[in-house]
């Protein structure tokens, strides 16, 4: 169990330097963390709205069109079902898009910035 006691007598502190409160305030305020920001906010918000609509679709299509929800499609299989495993669909999409996103803008940049400043502590 990690503790916040320091090391034993004769031991070596192996925890890595926490930088200061100033040096974190210089990070944010820097145009390569604005950038970062910048880059997460111009793929998150899009995203997260079109799902938020394509949801609130699917919702109100249930509740206001029941005559074309219930259209079948072929066998049991209608329109409501077809729309609904289309929500998990896009959920696991949105999930894998955003990872891919993540590891190929996002991550390099952060590791930057985190290596940067604890170069500096």
């Amino acid at each position: 169990m990690a503790t916040d006691a320091p090391p034993p007598p004769g031991g070596t502190d192996t925890r890595p330097v926490q930088p200061t409160t100033a040096s974190f305030v210089e990070v944010q305020e820097s145009a390569e963390f604005g950038e970062l920001r910048r880059t997460y906010r111009s793929f998150a918000f899009p995203l997260t709205i079109a799902f938020i609509a394509w949801y609130l679709v699917y919702v109100l299509l249930s509740n206001y069109a029941g005559g074309f929800m219930g259209t079948k499609l072929f066998g049991n299989i209608n329109v409501a079902l077809v729309l609904g495993l289309g929500q998990f669909l896009t959920t696991f999409l949105i999930a894998w898009l955003y990872s891919r996103h993540a590891a190929v803008k996002l991550d390099p940049k952060a590791e930057a910035i985190k290596s940067r400043m604890e170069a500096d502590a």
